[in-house]
């Protein structure tokens, strides 16, 4: 049960996160785009379109349709590796960087109402109840 209402707060946040994504002025991004930018942003190291493609386990024209939407939003940009010129780099943006720090002003912010909503729900549960939620 508790792995379950672990899951539920996990995808509530997710849920009111995106919405909160959704309802401000910005760019809207697809699952496919947001995993790709957070997989770049998030995890250090060099990113190429094979790699992506890999590491999502997507086609290389998956990856490459998603870094199109995220280099018309300046949030990612390509360059030819100059070790590989066959070889595509990923590279992040100033765009791409506050992009990334909104996100999680926004996550952290659902999370806080989350937590609030909860101490809420907790405070006016009958105490039966309350014993056994802690």
């Amino acid at each position: 049960m508790a792995n379950t209402t672990q899951s539920d707060q996990q995808v509530s946040l997710l849920r009111d996160t995106v919405v909160a994504m959704v309802r401000r002025d910005g760019p809207d991004l697809s699952a496919r785009q947001l995993g790709v930018f957070l997989t770049c942003y998030l995890q250090d190291g060099a990113h190429t379109v094979r790699g992506l493609a890999a590491h999502l386990n997507v086609s290389k024209p998956a990856i490459t349709r998603a870094l199109d939407r995220l280099g018309e939003l300046d949030l990612a940009r390509r360059k030819v590796d100059p070790l590989d010129r066959r070889s595509v780099l990923v590279q992040r943006t100033l765009k791409g960087a506050a992009f990334l720090r909104e996100l999680r002003s926004i996550m952290g912010e659902a999370a806080t109402v989350a937590r609030t909503e909860k101490s809420a729900e907790i405070v006016r549960a009958p105490v039966s109840r309350r014993a056994s939620a802690g």
